[in-house]
C-alpha cells in the first residue's frame, strides 16, 4: 500500500491485478444521472472489478424519514459481497469511482461498519487509472464463492435523536460535509429545505482530495481537523450519509477518532419539518 492503510495507488493495484486475495470495486454512479456509472462500468472498467450501484447494492429503498440513501440491508449487502469473491477478514477490497472518493468512500465505511477493515480506496479513482495506462476491459468477471459475515459496529451510526440530544454537548462536534453554499443555505438543489443543523459547523467533503482526486497527505488531512482535535465525539452528516464518509475517510487517515455517522443526514433532519 502506500501512505496508508486505507488508500493504494494505481501503480500498486495494478502490479497486483492478479492476487486472489483482492476484490476490486467500481462504484462510479450519477446522482443526476443513476444509470450512467453501470453504464460506464459495462464499457470499460479496471480488469477485474465488479460494480456495485449506491442506490441498488450499497443503499436500502427511500422512505418518508431516513434520508434519501438509507443504509443497506446487513445480510443483503454481506451476500452481494460474497458472490465478488469478499470472505471476512481475509480479502482486500479495494473501491473506486471517479468523483473524488464520493461513492468509493461509501463502500469503505460500509465495509469497516461490517467489521471488515481490509478495504481501501484508490487515489485518484478512474481518471488515475487511466492516466496510468493500465489495464481496462469490457469483460463482466463471473460471481465467486466468498464468505463475508457481518460484525456490526453498531455505535458508529447515530440517529435523529441521537443528534438532537448530542449536538449541544461541549466534548460533541457535528460536522456538516456538504458544499458550503449548502451548508450556508444559500443553494439547495436537492432537499426541499435548505440550511444546516443548528450547531454544526462546515467541514466540505471536497477538501479531503485535490483538483485530480488524490487524497491530501496525513499530515494535511490532521491539519484539517485540527480546530476539534480536542473532541470526544465527532457525529458527520451530509445530505444523505454519501459524501460524509470521504469525511469519516479523511478521519481515519488523519489517525483521528473514526466518527459516527449520522446515516439519514440533512435529508433525514429535514423531512420531519416539511
Amino acid at each position: 500500500m502506500t501512505d496508508t492503510d486505507f488508500v493504494v495507488s494505481a501503480q500498486w493495484l495494478a502490479a497486483r491485478l492478479d492476487d486472489r486475495q483482492i476484490a476490486i470495486v467500481d462504484c462510479r454512479f450519477s446522482l443526476s444521472d443513476p444509470a450512467l456509472g453501470r453504464q460506464q462500468y459495462q464499457t470499460s472498467h479496471i480488469l477485474g472489478a465488479y460494480y456495485l450501484d449506491l442506490n441498488l447494492d450499497l443503499s436500502s429503498p427511500q422512505e418518508r424519514h431516513g434520508g434519501r440513501h438509507p443504509l443497506p440491508d446487513i445480510q443483503v449487502l454481506a451476500d452481494k459481497l460474497a458472490a465478488i469473491g469478499v470472505n471476512s477478514s481475509e480479502t482486500l477490497v479495494v473501491a473506486y469511482d471517479d468523483s473524488r472518493f464520493a461513492f468509493a468512500a461509501r463502500l469503505w465505511w460500509l465495509l469497516r461498519y461490517l467489521g471488515h477493515d481490509r478495504v481501501a480506496v484508490l487515489d485518484g479513482g478512474w481518471s488515475a487509472w487511466q492516466a496510468g495506462g493500465y489495464r481496462v476491459t469490457d469483460e463482466l468477471p463471473t460471481p465467486k464463492v466468498g464468505k463475508f459475515i457481518p460484525q456490526v459496529r453498531a455505535d458508529w451510526v447515530v440517529d435523529i435523536d441521537t443528534v438532537k440530544a448530542r449536538k449541544g454537548l461541549p466534548d460533541v462536534a457535528l460536522v456538516d460535509s456538504r458544499e458550503s453554499d449548502r451548508y450556508l443555505g444559500k443553494t439547495e438543489p436537492i432537499d426541499p429545505i435548505a440550511g444546516h443543523i443548528p450547531g454544526a459547523i462546515n467541514y466540505p467533503w471536497q477538501e479531503v482530495s485535490n483538483s485530480q482526486g488524490l487524497l491530501l497527505s496525513p499530515e494535511l488531512q490532521r491539519q484539517r481537523w485540527s480546530d476539534i482535535e480536542a473532541a470526544e465525539e465527532i457525529i458527520v452528516y451530509c445530505g444523505s450519509g454519501v459524501t460524509a464518509c470521504v469525511n469519516l475517510l479523511s478521519l481515519a487517515v488523519a489517525g483521528s477518532d473514526p466518527g459516527k455517522l449520522y446515516a439519514g443526514s440533512w435529508s433525514d433532519w429535514c423531512s420531519y419539518s416539511i
